[in-house]
This record gives structure tokens, C-alpha cells and sequence, in this order.
């Protein structure tokens, strides 16, 4: 798979399937429209490609918005490279692109530098200095450009649109079986291990410290998770704590992990954690002791999953 950074791609990309959009998650929504590209890069052999932004175009308006993200940037290239994709590019959204008029990246962008044969957009495409393109502006230009607007119906479960916005929602409310039904795979958190102010060993179960970045923020609380070193093959079974340790006043997420049967050095590693169950919402206990005894409590329902 080809990563660009910028729009002038190869002339082997041109003439191909362009699916536009952030493309977080890459849900079950997504990998129907995937499937949908693979059909059209089948009938008319040509290859397939992808346009994404970093940052965010609402991270990106909204410097506020902190926590929002279901995958990070490599995540996203791995399941993209799943998906058999030929070539992503990937746009840096900045104050110069994000003042671009919607008809010079209609005739600019699309028309001389990408030239595709076949763009997929989701209806509610917006683009262009101040959202004004849509995907009617890219229909009026089809003929002229050459290229043809594909816009799939977006996939239901349960009478709800699946979306990156419904799985960060459920997230959010602890309800994970649903979102990770939504990603057909586990949600996941990757990082590197950070020395932290070593609490978890102090009072008996240590923990591998990991910043969540600007990864959503799910419910906080004890999850059970599988994690698996970089480059590893196995994984290893533990419960997690996300949130800000409210027993020790804490003010700052963390995602805290303690693996069972393990005691090897972590830090600086580079870790995957997936969330397979929420056990319980976070807690404010009087004492440490409490902590310590409820930890206990957790462990023994993790280990029975």
C-alpha cells in the first residue's frame, strides 16, 4: 500500500476509486462501502485509493475537542492496509487547505491532480472554505472531470445509521459490547508505557501506565483487557482502569493496566489494549484499603470472563 502526503500521486493511482472521508473506526459502515470499492475495482480494474485528513477537520475547528478519536493515525493505516487499499492519502488540514474554495478542489485537486474514475462520498459530504461544497457541486462537474459520484446508502442495525459519532457515543455511556459490535473487532488503545508515580505497586498490583492521547474518552471505570506488546504474537490477559483516580485525587486521564502472571519491564514499550468488558464505573473509595480490597473483587470477575 502507497502512503501520500500530498496530492500528486503516481500516474498508476490515477483512474482509480477514490473513497473520501476521516474514515475513523473503520466500522462496519466503512467496511461495507470497502466491499461495495472492491466490486467496482473488480468490474473496471482499477485500483483503489483513499483520502483522509490529520488532523481532524472538527479536531482541527474545535481545539477544545480533546479526546475524540476511536483509532489513532497508524491504527487507521493498518486496517486500511486490511481492507487491501492500493494507496491513502493523507492531507495535513491546515489554515491554508481548510480556506480552499470548494471549486478549485473540485477542478484543481480532483480534475488535474487526482483524476479518478470513480469517487465515494456519504451524502452528508461537506467541503471547501466554510463547508460550502456538497455532494451536489460534485455531481455538476461529473461530466466535464470525467469521474463518476458513488454514494452508498449508509448501513442500519437496529433502525440506527452506523457511525463513528453512534460507537463514540457508546463508548462514552460503558456500553462496549455495542461499540466493539459496531467495529467487528475489540476497541482498542495503543501506547507507549510511561513511568508513572508507581501507586499501583505500592499498594500490591502494578500497573503499565499509558497516556490515551486524543483518543475518545470511554466510561470511565475497570474494563478487562487483552494486551499485546509491539511485534508480539501473543496476548496477555488483565484489567485496566481508565480514568483520573479519584481515590488518590487524581486530575489527569490515565489509562492504568495490570496484567495477570506477569512481571516483566515495560517502560518505554509500545503497547495494544483491547477492551473486551466493563466491569464497573470508577470510584472514589475513603481509604486505600478499601481500593486494595475492591481491586481483589475486580480481579476475581476479570479472571472468570
Amino acid at each position: 500500500m502507497k502512503l501520500y502526503n500530498n496530492f500528486k500521486i503516481k500516474n498508476y493511482h490515477k483512474n482509480s476509486i477514490i473513497l473520501i472521508g476521516n474514515f475513523d473506526g473503520l466500522h462496519l459502515g466503512h467496511q461495507k462501502l470497502f466491499r461495495l470499492a472492491k466490486k467496482y475495482k473488480k468490474k473496471y480494474s482499477c485500483k483503489i485509493g483513499v483520502m483522509t485528513f490529520e488532523p481532524m477537520p472538527k479536531m482541527y475547528f474545535n481545539k477544545t475537542l480533546k479526546n475524540f478519536r476511536i483509532s489513532n493515525f497508524q491504527q487507521k493505516i493498518n486496517l486500511l492496509k486490511k481492507l487491501n487499499v492500493d494507496f491513502v492519502i493523507t492531507k495535513k488540514f491546515d489554515y491554508v487547505f481548510s480556506r480552499t474554495k470548494s471549486l478549485i478542489f473540485i477542478k484543481k485537486v480532483i480534475g488535474k491532480k487526482l483524476k479518478p474514475r470513480f469517487i465515494f462520498v456519504s451524502n452528508n459530504f461537506r467541503f471547501g472554505n466554510k463547508r460550502e461544497g456538497n455532494v451536489k457541486e460534485l455531481i455538476k462537474y461529473e461530466s466535464l472531470l470525467k469521474y463518476k459520484i458513488i454514494k452508498p446508502e449508509p448501513l442500519l442495525v437496529k433502525k440506527k445509521v452506523i457511525s463513528s459519532s453512534l460507537i463514540r457515543k457508546y463508548l462514552q455511556n460503558g456500553k462496549l459490547e455495542n461499540a466493539n459490535e459496531l467495529l467487528k473487532r475489540k476497541w482498542s488503545i495503543e501506547g507507549k508505557v510511561q513511568r508513572g508515580k508507581q501507586l499501583g505497586k505500592k499498594i500490591g498490583f502494578p500497573t503499565a501506565n499509558i497516556d490515551i492521547q486524543d483518543y475518545v474518552l470511554a466510561r470511565p471505570g475497570v474494563y478487562f483487557v487483552k494486551v499485546q506488546k509491539k511485534k508480539g504474537i501473543n496476548f496477555i490477559k488483565g484489567i485496566a482502569n481508565l480514568g483520573f483516580r479519584p481515590t488518590f485525587n487524581g486530575k489527569k486521564i490515565l489509562l492504568e493496566v495490570h496484567l495477570f502472571n506477569f512481571s516483566e519491564n515495560l517502560y518505554n514499550k509500545y503497547l495494544a489494549i483491547e477492551f473486551i468488558k466493563f466491569i464497573r464505573p470508577e470510584k472514589k473509595f475513603k481509604n486505600v484499603d478499601q481500593l486494595k480490597k475492591q481491586i481483589n473483587i475486580d480481579l476475581l470477575i476479570a479472571k472468570k470472563i
